[in-house]
């Protein structure tokens, strides 16, 4: 064999596309780990993030995970020093935390479907704008299975039924490791809401599967459904454009 057999043989062996990497990249990327918590005190939820993401912070090659759980009652806001979405702290029925998010006030409780991803974005082309669309479609998709018209709004992050919001989302990054995530209003008491401005967002109405159905769903239930899609769509993430290249 002459030296240029030995030249065309070594690109036969290569990979011809890049999608030929990127599904060769995505064969040896980690599972996704889900788990449903059932319902868990927000404190406590906060504590087990910052565990995870520490520990893929050591260790790169650990699974990214998905954590799906309700809350008790509880307030939250974003990294903002515009506080006014809150309406007077002082007034709320439900403890209020300032967490390392982004967006404004909202309210998480029983009925509520939390979804905390904890994804290394360095697996995903590194691009937070394109993790939130995917949250936003991967919602959208679930709603779909249960007949529910869900839709992304242009400048707006998380996810509608008409005009009224039915999914948030506020994420967190630290050493491109996501945290926190979304809440996904599946059934129960939305008037908690109405002590605050949802999202920083005036005059929004807060709608849930239950409110748009008429149907009794499970919250458990819907975070099965959810865990079946996730598993299968993280591909999707995974598989970064062709203008970004692939760290781990």
């Amino acid at each position: 064999m002459n030296a240029t057999d030995g030249r065309v043989g070594a690109l036969r062996r290569r990979p011809k596309t890049f999608e030929a990497v990127r599904r060769l990249y995505q064969r040896l990327a980690p599972p996704l780990r889900t788990r449903w918590l059932v319902r868990v005190n927000f404190a406590d939820a906060l504590v087990l993030q910052e565990k995870i993401v520490a520990k893929k912070w050591e260790d790169p090659s650990s699974s990214d995970e998905l954590l799906l759980l309700e809350h008790e009652p509880v307030y939250t806001i974003g990294r903002t020093p515009d506080r006014s979405s809150l309406l007077g702290a002082e007034h709320l029925p439900h403890p209020v935390y300032s967490i390392n998010r982004g967006g404004q006030a909202t309210y998480h409780g029983p009925g509520q479907l939390m979804g905390y991803p904890i994804i290394d974005l360095r697996r995903c082309g590194q691009d937070l704008h394109r993790y939130l669309r995917w949250l936003e479609r991967l919602l959208i998709e679930l709603l779909a299975e249960y007949g529910i018209a869900g839709t992304q709004r242009e400048s707006l992050t998380g996810v509608w039924v008409g005009n009224r919001k039915i999914a948030s989302i506020g994420v967190g990054v630290r050493h491109w490791i996501t945290m926190h995530g979304f809440a996904l209003n599946v059934c129960g008491d939305l008037s908690p809401f109405n002590h605050i401005v949802p999202c920083g967002i005036d005059n929004v109405s807060m709608t849930s599967m239950e409110k748009e159905t008429g149907d009794v769903f499970s919250v458990a239930d819907v975070a099965e459904a959810l865990e079946k899609l996730a598993l299968d769509r993280i591909r999707d993430l995974r598989m970064a454009p062709e203008t970004q290249s692939i760290n781990v």
